[in-house]
């Protein structure tokens, strides 16, 4: 536990220093992205991950924070810091209420199930023009503020997000190292040994779909604040997968491999750009050779590939 301790403070020392290496500007910008996605990858990991339970509607649970927020505080002049928990509230009720039906099935009908509500939410932004702004989106979306300090520049930002990122990782490693994290790594194996040993599946599988809700909801409050603008196209199917994609090449139970997931799947396509019309295959052939050479993602695949390469050398050394 000590250890674990001091690898996060670690981790987050090196969170805190970076912006003075990049001095501001576009990747800023894009590390408040990193920040964000961080948050919507760890959600998915405590369902998906620890629990064992695909959802590809997380889009929606991200858009719903977003919008809530968003309408809350320009249609409402509600403020920003009481929208965000309401939110989050409304969104986790809907999560937990909705949660009892489909959890109850498995595999690719779950998958399909959450799929559905992912587009209903997105079809849900694009038709209620009055309220959401609809295929236009929702504009005016005020920033952060706290004790006269606005959230305004790539570097508030920064500050902002990652402090949020990194309380979200501290919550979810101590919960992935807690009796409750233990009973869903149960559920994960075997359901019904899980139940046997007097783990309630049924209801920890809502609870944490619900808190994976909370946490994505929690993304797209921040997300709505710092971009002063939403619209459906940022939270449709393509996302949800997305997403997904960040959990599995990061690594599947996880938190520190969401990070990575989320990094990499974040800064890849802003390195490829000079790659004009190559992008995508690079990007496409990149994902594919991670997948076959690191299945468990690049949390365990690389210091398995560390190992490997420093026990050639000593044998090589050896010999």
């Amino acid at each position: 536990m000590k250890r674990d301790l001091l690898l996060f403070i670690a981790f987050a020392l090196l969170i805190m220093v970076a912006p003075h290496f990049f001095h501001g500007g576009y990747l800023m910008n894009v590390l408040v992205f990193v920040g964000i996605n961080t948050m919507l990858a760890i959600a998915l990991n405590l369902l998906l991950g620890y629990a064992g339970q695909i959802s590809l509607g997380h889009a929606g649970f991200f858009g719903l924070g977003a919008y809530i927020s968003g309408v809350l505080t320009t249609t409402y002049a509600l403020n920003p810091w009481s929208a965000m928990p309401l939110a989050a509230l409304v969104v986790g009720c809907l999560a937990y209420l909705i949660g009892f039906p489909i959890l109850k099935l498995k595999g690719h009908y779950l998958a399909m199930a959450t799929l559905g509500l992912g587009i209903i939410i997105y079809i849900v932004f694009n038709e209620t023009v009055d309220l959401t702004g609809g295929p236009s989106g929702l504009s005016g979306i005020p920033n952060l503020e706290v004790a006269g300090v606005v959230f305004d520049s790539d570097v508030k930002n920064y500050y902002l997000i990652w402090g949020v990122t990194l309380a979200v990782m501290l919550f979810s490693l101590n919960l992935a190292n807690s009796r409750i994290g233990r009973a869903l790594r149960a559920v994960h194996d075997s359901e019904v040994a899980a139940q046997v040993l007097g783990v309630n599946s049924r209801v920890l599988k809502v609870q944490i779909f619900a808190l994976s809700a909370v946490i994505s909801s929690l993304a797209g409050s921040l997300y709505a604040h710092t971009m002063t603008f939403v619209s459906p196209a940022s939270f449709g199917f393509n996302f949800s997968i997305e997403v997904l994609t960040m959990v599995v090449i990061g690594g599947l139970g996880s938190i520190y491999g969401s990070f990575l997931g989320a990094a990499l799947l974040t800064l890849l396509p802003e390195f490829l750009r000079g790659a004009n019309d190559y992008d995508i295959i690079i990007y496409g052939a990149l994902l594919m050779i991670m997948v076959m050479f690191m299945p468990g993602g690049l949390v365990r695949g690389i210091p398995a590939l560390y190992r490997k390469i420093f026990k050639q050398k000593g044998e090589g050394d050896n010999a």
